[in-house]
């Protein structure tokens, strides 16, 4: 039995002071265990060592402190041993006959499935979190004491997973089921307010702070109170009150009354040890910046809001503990977005745009945060491993726990292994750590006859940056409907039969390029494209007279900064690795004009290798992809958006693979290609996470070692494409990449004018 429960959880009535009393009377000690002091005052790691050391020790641990490491794992977000703690405790729970009751409560039977999910929601995984979530209700509503108040915590937590979901609808069900959560008369006083302390939860989740700050002090505070009068450490209570302030102060200020939050958040910042509170602290900053560019002070609004930027990048992490205990995930976008809009309208153009290249850094970074099987391309691989290894286990250390003086030294630890990997693996450092080159770099790799388009948009504002000729130019854009205005021109122009794309396809020009070319004075386009506008064929936009194909030659960078680490190889021209129409153990999935496309391609490139049907597997590209700069996919791929690392090419299965080649297995792959090419489905597909940058294939091969990717947006023709493709290889004899690209497609446009048949193709990476 938890003897402290009471004491975190004050209980309301007489009938529970007689309880509580006789309760204390056979308890012999108020003091909690020291681990779960250490856990309950937000010393998350300090928990973690003293359990661990008992542990290796060979001692066996009990319930109480499974369950403290369990959840001190948890909320210092170190997930993989979490994941691994709650296996043992869900065996423990199995096995023992004591399931730790707390009087009018429960026990903590459910608490592996409540753990599970709050960690799958922190790492965006919503059907493993809705999943868990509900085997936890059911364990809670299903337990023989009737009392188990985690079925509160699971339908809040299943309203946020839903409501992240994009499904308000269904979230606003479970918030009703939560409303209407019974309460057993012996269970009365501490359940009624554990509901309530649900009920903040799943209020602050949702964004709906008014009801949030009705559910009353009492429900947010329990947890703190008594927390003094056990340890007699108002610092360590001060601590563990530190997100629950934020939260009524950021409800405070959602709810129009900012002088009452910023007092609290002034409060809050003037503690010693703010920083340590990473979510809490950038989410600080990124009010009071807002605040303050609102009330006029906008020189001292952008140096707050680049504090909360750089609060951001010290986590590599999406997520830390504090804020998924108050149930709040900023959009880290947001933060961004006021810093960009802020220095545009103080004409600061250049920082502006090395903070949207920043902003773009994010998505990679933080898909790609527990990956560490990349190929090492250049230096000693064994040194730049343990590099990357130290530099792991150094940003996993500093998270918000611990002592300051700790963190100070984990920091510095993190700051020169950053050092060490940007150093020996430039291009691994772009994946693993935030960087990003200034707008002199930038104009650096821009070469003369080229001019680069960046756009950046949120809400109704949108901006093209327009680096030429050594020059910077900023123009505003209206964002307003463009998402269902590239949902609806996708929609149609996938449609051989339909006439209305020319509709949206005039529109979508008139918003995102006319206004460009009053100041771009070259052919020769790189366009770095930002959320929707990723999903676009561009090639297809039409002004009234002719498609952008027509006027332009167009490549496409997933952002600006990336340009530095493509290197333009002196591949002979010869030969092309060809894999194509792979047997998938089903008929229906067979592709006639792929295998067609192969053997024409190889009759093209005489020295060209083709493995088709059931030779065209994993194992063979990897055994000869290091023999050719061209490599040709003519296979079905498969887009994942919820699960972008695992979007695929189809190849047939072998000893080894079940045929799908995965884009991290793409991060593990050593090329030293000029030129992939994608002739399949899907394959320029991605996933935009949070509205910055992608991941999906194309990216996949940008960092295996490819030059340069041709991928496609949609589910393409398998005739037009093989003619297509056909006549891209026979003129890379006599032009670049880009310039062959667009021909091919010029020649297969005269004989299917329907952009379905044409657009879907678009160059990634280098154009030489």
């Amino acid at each position: 039995m938890d003897r402290n429960y009471f004491l975190k959880n004050p209980p309301v009535g007489i009938l529970y002071l007689s309880i509580v009393l006789l309760f204390l009377a056979g308890c012999g000690t108020m003091i909690a265990p020291k681990e779960e002091n250490m856990r309950l005052s937000g010393r998350y790691q300090d928990a973690i060592k003293l359990i661990e050391n008992r542990e290796a020790q060979g001692r066996a641990l009990s319930l109480r402190e499974r369950f403290t490491l369990c959840d001190a794992y948890l909320q210092a977000s170190v997930y993989k041993k979490m994941f691994l703690c709650t296996e043992a405790l869900e065996r423990q729970l199995a096995s023992e006959s004591s399931h730790m009751l707390f009087l009018g409560v429960g026990s903590v039977s459910a608490m592996p499935w409540i753990m599970r999910a709050r960690a799958h929601l922190e790492l965006g995984d919503l059907d493993r979190a809705i999943s868990e979530a509900e085997k936890a209700y059911s364990i809670a509503k299903g337990g023989s004491s009737g009392y188990d108040t985690n079925r509160f915590t699971a339908v809040a937590l299943l309203a946020y997973a839903h409501e992240k979901r994009g499904d308000p609808r269904q979230a606003a069900v479970y918030l009703d089921k939560l409303n209407k959560e019974s309460i057993s008369f012996m269970g009365w006083g501490v359940q009624a307010l554990e509901k309530r302390k649900a009920k903040a939860f799943a209020y602050f989740s949702l964004k709906r702070y008014r009801e949030f700050l009705e559910q009353g002090d009492d429900a947010l505070s329990a947890f703190s109170i008594g927390l003094a009068g056990v340890t007699g450490d108002t610092q360590q209570t001060y601590s563990s009150e530190f997100p629950v302030r934020f939260a009524r102060a950021k409800a405070l200020y959602e709810t129009g009354r900012p002088e009452e939050a910023l007092k609290i958040y002034g409060d809050l910042l003037s503690h010693p040890q703010v920083r340590q509170w990473g979510s809490v602290y950038w989410q600080i900053l990124f009010d009071m910046g807002k605040h303050s560019i609102r009330i006029g002070r906008t020189e001292e609004g952008i140096d707050i809001l680049e504090k909360a930027v750089s609060s951001i990048e010290e986590k590599r992490s999406t997520i830390d503990a504090e804020a998924a205990r108050i149930g709040f995930v900023g959009d880290k976008q947001d933060v961004y977005y006021s810093l960009i809009n802020a220095l545009i309208a103080g004409r600061q153009y250049e920082r502006a745009f090395e903070y949207v290249e920043r902003a773009k850094s994010r998505a990679l970074v933080d898909l790609l945060a527990s990956k560490k099987d990349f190929a090492i391309k250049r230096g000693n691989e064994q040194e730049i491993k343990t590099v990357l290894a130290m530099s792991d286990s150094a940003e996993t250390e500093d998270i918000p726990i611990g002592a300051f003086t700790d963190r100070n030294k984990t920091r510095s630890i993190q700051i020169k292994t950053r050092e060490d990997l940007r150093t020996k693996a430039p291009e691994l450092a772009s994946l693993v750590t935030v960087t990003s080159q200034t707008v002199t770099e930038l104009q650096s790799l821009v070469p003369a006859d080229e001019a680069l388009i960046e756009y950046y948009y949120r809400d109704k504002d949108m901006y093209a940056f327009i680096l030429s000729d050594g020059k910077l130019q900023t123009l505003k854009l209206d964002a307003e409907g463009l998402t269902e205005d590239v949902q609806a021109f996708r929609k149609l122009v996938e449609t051989p039969a339909s006439t209305r794309f020319m509709e949206f396809s005039r529109k979508l020009y008139a918003r995102l390029f006319q206004p460009l070319e009053g100041v771009l004075n070259k052919k020769n386009l790189i366009v770095v494209s930002h959320g929707a506008l990723h999903y676009l064929p561009l090639n297809a936009l039409h002004d009234g007279h002719g498609y952008l194909i027509d006027r332009y030659s167009i490549r496409m960078m997933p952002s600006a900064s990336a340009m530095k680490y493509l290197r333009e190889k002196k591949t002979p021209m010869g030969g092309v690795l060809i894999f194509g129409n792979p047997d998938l153990g089903n008929p229906k999935y067979d592709l006639e004009y792929a295998q067609r496309e192969a053997t024409e391609v190889a009759r093209i490139r005489p020295r060209s290798r083709v493995f088709v049907r059931k030779e065209a597997t994993e194992e063979s590209l990897r055994k000869h992809c290091k023999d050719y700069g061209y490599l040709h996919f003519a296979t079905h791929g498969q887009f994942n958006p919820e699960a972008p690392l695992k979007s695929a090419l189809l190849l047939a299965p072998d000893a080894g693979s079940n045929g799908m080649l995965t884009v991290d297995k793409l991060y593990s792959l050593n090329l030293d290609a000029d030129l992939v090419t994608l002739s399949a489905c899907e394959t320029g597909l991605s996933k935009v996470a949070n509205g910055d940058d992608l991941v999906g294939l194309t990216r996949g091969f940008l960092y295996a070692g490819s030059s340069s990717i041709v991928a496609s947006l949609w589910k393409v023709d398998d005739l037009a494409t093989a003619q297509l493709m056909t006549r891209f290889y026979g003129e890379l004899d006599k032009t670049n990449k880009r310039e062959a690209l667009r021909k091919a497609q010029l020649e297969t446009k005269k004989g299917y004018a329907h952009p379905y048949y044409w657009a879907s193709f678009q160059l990634t990476g280098s154009a030489n």
